[in-house]
This record gives structure tokens, sequence and C-alpha cells, in this order.
């Protein structure tokens, strides 16, 4: 593990990680870059062991094809605590409608694992136009394989059969790490998050990483935390790189639950 050092104040170093073909290698998120803000390693491959053991330590890639893969560790995080999660009026009301739906075309549907492919391929759609194609088929193959291991899951709402929302990420000990949400109706991945949120205590999931703040998250409940009180809370609630078996076994129910 190779590191080039931007700054000669011992006390304000940083550097930038070249991530060698080792999986385990691990920056120290402490000398993340400030400019880009958070970015800690370039490098490396998508490999699931490598993927995995970042993760626990707080990493996430996210980068742009043809650019090489970056990893980041931002200075101050975004969480939810599903307890946390804020039910606004204009959500409740829109779950009450949703709820009491008729006919029966109207009606919503929730469901765990479904079909992960169709939910990582819409965040990745929905953002070609806004954010580039960061979700590239390389991400998508390496998180599918995540998903096949039992680390990757996807959260679903449905219009009876037709996938109208939702997001993915990975579950780790009692973390879920959210990597991508989308919405084909109003308020559809709000809900998504809502309901996931109420199975959080039964899944042992005691916080929701939600990466880079953005002011929709900010509204359902997250908050920025320090990058310190973020890595000390990971090596509380990622004692071992399991997967979830709660989650796991919620996601293999095929039947999906009418909201």
């Amino acid at each position: 593990m190779q590191t080039a050092t931007t700054d000669s104040d011992t006390d304000d170093t940083q550097e930038l990680v070249l991530l060698t073909e080792s999986p385990y290698d691990t920056p120290n998120p402490s000398k993340a870059l400030q400019d880009p803000e958070g970015l800690s390693a370039i490098g490396g491959d998508l490999s699931t062991t490598r993927l995995i053991h970042l993760y626990s330590k707080g990493f996430f890639p996210w980068f742009s094809d043809p650019d090489p893969i970056l990893w980041w560790h931002p200075k101050q995080r975004c969480v939810l605590k599903p307890a946390d999660f804020h039910l606004s009026k204009s959500l409740k009301k829109a779950l009450k409608k949703i709820k009491q739906a008729e006919p029966k075309d109207a009606q919503w549907f929730f469901s765990i694992n479904q079909d992960f492919s169709a939910v990582i391929n819409n965040c990745a759609g929905l953002r070609v136009n806004k954010e580039g194609t960061w979700i590239s088929k390389d991400i998508k193959t390496a998180y599918q394989k995540l998903h096949k291991l039992g680390y990757a899951h996807s959260i679903e709402i449905w219009q009876n059969e037709t996938l109208i929302g939702g997001f993915y990420g990975i579950a780790m000990g009692n973390m879920f790490f959210g990597e991508s949400m989308f919405s084909l109706a109003p308020n559809a991945s709000k809900v998504a998050l809502q309901l996931f949120c109420e199975l959080a205590q039964k899944c042992h999931i005691e916080l929701i990483d939600c990466q880079v703040e953005s002011k929709h998250l900010l509204s359902l409940g997250a908050k920025l935390t320090e990058r310190e009180v973020f890595s000390k809370q990971l090596e509380q609630l990622i004692p071992a790189t399991t997967t979830n078996p709660v989650l796991i076994q919620l996601g293999q129910k095929t039947q999906k639950q009418r909201i």
C-alpha cells in the first residue's frame, strides 16, 4: 500500500493511498484529502473481499468511467438511526391515501430482494443525466456478487407488478450502508425507507449510513456525524464482517406485502 502525501505538516497530513493487489489495504481515514473532501484512496479493484473489508472500515467507492476507482471517507457522515425516521405530515397523508387505494391497480406493495437487478438498474438509469454513470457496469457486477453472497440487498416498492421505487445497499453486522435510491412515483423511495426503518429493530440494524448529506435525507431524519464518531460506531456495530441473517430470511419470502 503506497501513499502520496500532500501536506508536509505532520499534524495536518493528507494522504492519497494507492491501493495494491491486497484486498485488505486500509487507508487512514483521518488523513483523507480535504480537496476533494474525503477522498482517501485510488485504485485497487471491486472484489467482494475488498468491498466487504473497506465498507466495514467506513470507505465506499464513488467514481465515473473511465476514471480509476476512487474510495471515500467523508469528514462528516450522513447517518440515520431507524428510530429517528421523520414521518412528515405530507408523507403520513400520502401513506394513508396509498393504503386506502382503490381500484386494485393502484395498490402498493413492499418487498425485499425480489428484483435486485431491476433496483440497481433503475438507480443507474435515473442518474445518467444528473450525476453521470457512476453506477457503471463494473459497479453493477460487483454488487450483484455481493447480493448473491447475502451482503447486498434491495428494498422495493411496487404498484401491483410494476416496480416504482426503492433502494439498495449493504448489510453487515448491525449496520446498513445505503447506496442509492430511486422513485418512479411520488414518495416511493420515502415509503421504502420508512418501511425499512420499521423493520430495522427486527433485523438488528441500529444505524443506516447515508454517506453524503442532502436536503432530502436530512428531511427524513438523517443527521451529520463526525468521521471519528462514525468510525467508532462501526467498530461497535460490526464486530465481524458477517451478513444479516434476519434480512436474508425476510428477502427469501416471495410474497409481496400490501402497504
